[in-house]
């Protein structure tokens, strides 16, 4: 086992709710979550649960030259192992339901893209919805919002409670087809303003 799927697997056995997968993401869904923005209309992107950075090294691949780019994880040691990865982005340890301040500290008055690694389904509705009404402050209208499920996630009360959150808040909900290299399977929802 790598030193990266040890530190993710450490980590959620410490804090299951605030990780919610036993490995990191594979490539694919990586992959399959950067090409759900559209990038060339994506000036500032933030980055929501970056984990050990599979998801930051495709963005910072993507971003505009120009482009403003943070991210926030709750975990030291996960936001360190990003930094790691990805030197040169700013990774905050905070937690999402703060991004106007952190926005405000990068000077950024609105997001156009959001990607998110965060554990919805996980979450209770209380939670949920703290995250998603900072989310909705900051991103801009028309804004992109991408996020995975794992499939097994969807059929629990707090992913169909989430799955109905995005319906109510986004004018858009898609998903991508199922990523089955990854474990557990999963899709991206993708959303827009």
């Amino acid at each position: 086992m790598s030193s990266e799927s040890l530190t993710f697997l450490r980590n959620f056995i410490r804090h299951p709710v605030k990780v919610g997968a036993i490995a990191p993401s594979s490539r694919g869904l990586a992959d399959m979550m950067v090409q759900s923005v559209d990038w060339d209309a994506a000036d500032s992107v933030v980055e929501y649960g970056p984990g050990t950075g599979v998801f930051t090294e495709r963005i910072v691949d993507r971003l505009k030259p120009d482009g403003r780019f943070f991210a926030i994880e709750q975990s030291a040691e996960l936001a360190e192992r990003t930094r790691q990865r990805c030197p040169g982005v700013t990774v905050y340890q905070d937690s999402v339901a703060n991004v106007e301040a952190l926005c405000e500290q990068q000077q950024i008055v609105r997001v156009d893209a959001i990607l998110c690694g965060l554990p919805w389904a996980a979450f209770p509705e209380s939670l949920q919805r703290e995250c998603m009404d900072a989310m909705l402050r900051v991103l801009r209208p028309g804004g992109q919002f991408a996020t995975f499920a794992y499939w097994q996630g969807v059929a629990l009360p707090a992913g169909r409670r989430f799955s109905r959150l995005l319906r109510a808040s986004f004018a858009e909900v898609r998903r991508s087809p199922t990523v089955w290299r990854n474990l557990p399977p999963a899709f991206v929802y993708r959303c827009r303003l």
